[in-house]
Formats: structure tokens, sequence, C-alpha cells
């Protein structure tokens, strides 16, 4: 985790971007309609708190347009899955499942949302596009994206704790909506997309994913092969949750299947704990216990393209030897089940990111009530 303050980052976009920035109480982030309604970052104490979120500044200030895919940064980004096997919207009918032909539609990657209302604490954008997946058959896409800031009543709603004393918090919903817009309907058959969003925040050598999983499930409790199988230095399979370490060395990703996910409040709970900084960041999101139908985003062809995951976080690091990483940072990712469309109908995903900072102690209470786990046993879970 990098210091710099919420501040400075709004006094960077401001000279790029056009942020527009949200405030309840000692609560604020940023969002930037020209990079599809991102939350750029977030704060827990107006513009003296650190920046939570990554963003790329060097590749902002450069004004360079990328090729594949634009890492601008950000702690919470609106993507459409799958990413790879026959119905990827991200590589073309025929290339080889490789990084460089990897592209990003322009999307969700360059082209500006529109504002279509905003308040002190909240705002919401609206966008309209055309995706054509690998199997060359097009998605007509009406998009929408709300942000809001959550106060205590609706933190406690969604989390069921109560901000201890002495805590600094932040909190926001990112709702995603898409529609179908197009004239034929979404099927196993065409394709179809998922609603997949993705936070992106600063590694640290102390800083631990924690995946919560069903105990009780039966199969494999997380996907660890998507750039080869992740280390075992890098991934602990413990009793109840997972330990998957994001220091942004290496470049790994880890998946959550249906099966394996642990309810939480009417959704599901992720989290990760920065240890050199003391700040717990918790990410609930939307989940449907029964639904199986996730698309794969394997960057290859499958035999079962609708056996994807649930929630993902990804590590990021060198893609070769001698070759820059796109940040470094690590994500917390959602997606929602596979819309299956009709003509004119809509779903919505949520994804809310909540960070917490302060003494461990009481830091300890929040995440054994979400994640079920201590911190202890976060922050240790690669050591001895």
């Amino acid at each position: 985790m990098v210091d710099g303050t919420f501040g400075d980052d709004v006094a960077f976009l401001k000279q790029h971007a056009d942020p527009v920035v949200l405030r309840r109480g000692t609560g604020a982030v940023i969002v930037v309609p020209k990079y599809q309604g991102r939350v750029m970052t977030s704060s827990s104490n107006g513009d003296a708190g650190t920046g939570y979120g990554w963003i790329n500044h060097e590749l902002i200030e450069s004004g360079e347009v990328k090729k594949n895919f634009n890492p601008l940064g950000g702690e919470e980004r609106f993507w459409l899955g799958p990413e790879g096997g026959q119905f990827s919207l991200y590589f073309k009918k025929g290339d080889p499942f490789e990084f460089d032909k990897w592209q990003v539609p322009a999307a969700i990657d360059t082209e500006p949302y529109k504002v279509v209302s905003k308040s002190a604490s909240s705002i919401t954008l609206a966008h309209t596009a055309t995706f054509t997946n690998y199997s060359g058959n097009q998605l007509k896409v009406g998009i929408k994206r709300s942000v809001k800031l959550l106060g205590p009543t609706a933190l406690k709603s969604r989390l069921g704790i109560d901000v201890p004393s002495g805590v600094k918090s932040v909190a926001y919903d990112a709702t995603s909506t898409v529609k179908n817009v197009g004239s034929k309907a979404w099927s196993k058959t065409t394709g179809a997309p998922s609603i997949w969003v993705l936070s992106m925040f600063k590694p640290g050598d102390e800083t631990n994913v924690v995946v919560p999983y069903n105990t009780k499930a039966k199969g494999t409790v997380l996907v660890d092969n998507y750039f080869g199988k992740v280390p075992a230095e890098r991934l602990k399979i413990g009793k109840s949750a997972a330990y998957f370490r994001c220091d942004g060395t290496m470049r790994t990703k880890i998946g959550l299947p249906p099966a394996r996910v642990k309810p939480y409040r009417d959704g599901a709970a992720i989290g990760s704990f920065d240890a050199a900084h003391n700040v717990l960041t918790i990410l609930h999101f939307s989940y449907e216990p029964g639904v199986k139908d996730y698309v794969n985003s394997l960057w290859q062809m499958q035999k079962e393209p609708f056996r994807g995951d649930v929630a993902n976080s990804y590590n990021d690091g060198p893609p070769a030897p001698g070759v820059k990483p796109m940040g470094p940072f690590y994500e917390l990712e959602s997606s929602s089940p596979a819309l299956f469309l009709k003509p004119g109908v809509s779903r919505s995903h949520s994804h809310m990111i909540a960070h917490f900072e302060g003494s461990r102690e009481k830091l300890d209470g929040i995440a054994r009530k979400v994640l079920g786990v201590g911190l202890d046993e976060v922050s240790k879970a690669f050591s001895g």
C-alpha cells in the first residue's frame, strides 16, 4: 500500500479526467464518468485520508491509449464476462488465447459513460454498446451503473456489524445493471455475458486475501490454474477459508466456484487484510444459492462454458520474464450468473466495498463476524 492522500488523488484526477467526488461524513469516493463510471479510490477520513484504491498515475498522466487494455486503476470497475472460451468477449474468433491477442472491448475500457443523475453521496451513469463474442455472435447491451455511499445504518443492514469506536470506515455500494437491448435472446447457444466487477488495490508484502468457503460441499475448493498453478507458498486452503498472497510480484489468480460459496446476509463476502497498515477490506456481493450457471473465463476452449467462478482474486506481476507488469496491484472480483436475458429484460448485480482502518483488536471482531476467521490467522497464513 502506497501512502498518498485522497485529496492528492482528487487534485491529480482533476487535471486529467473531470472526476465526481461523493461524500458522506468522513467517507468519500471518486467516480470518473470518462473511465466508465468506475470508482477510482475512496477514503475513510476525507481529503486527509489515504486513498485505498490503486491508481495508475503514470499512464493517466502520459495520456497514452494502449492497444490491449488501459490499466488506469480504480477500486471498482465494470466489466463483462467471459474473458476466455468460445463465448469470450476479449478474443477475436480464431485467435489463440494468448496475452498479445487479448483485447478489452472499448465499451469497458476507453468509452465514457453518461451521467444520468447525481447527489452529494450518489451517482448513476448509463451507456449502450454492442459486443461480438469469440463465436461471432453480437450482444447489444444497455448498461446502467449506480454508486452510493452507505451510512452506518445501511452498512449494518448489509454486513450485520456496528463499526467500533476508534475505527475509521468508508463503504459504498456499486450496482451494475445490464439489459438486452437487441432483438435476440442470450442463450447457451449464442453465449451469454455476466456482470463482472473488479476492485484494484495497492499490494503489499503483508497483504493477504481471505476467501471463506463452504466446507460441506464436495469438489474443488478453488480454481488455481488461470496463469499456471498458484505455488503453495502463495495459496493456503485453511479449515474454513483460503488465503492468497497479494504482494504484486507474481501474476496469479484464484476463483471460487458456485458450490463452494459460503452465503452471508443475502449475498456472500470475501476480503483482504493489510497488516502493515491495519486496513481490513470487505467485498460483499450479490449471490443466489443454487444458481450454477456462471461463465467460464479460463483462456481455453471449454467443454463447460457455463461452469465458471462466482468470485476471484488476482495478484498482478510480470506476464513473462523481463516484461513490466500492468501495475502492480491486486484485485477482489465478483460476478453475476450468466445473463440468459430475452430482449428488453435486465439484471442487476451489487458489489459493495467497505474499508475499516484501526487497531487490529477492533478489526479482528469485524473479520470474525463477516469472514469467519481472525486476523492473526490471516496475517500469519504464510509464516513458518
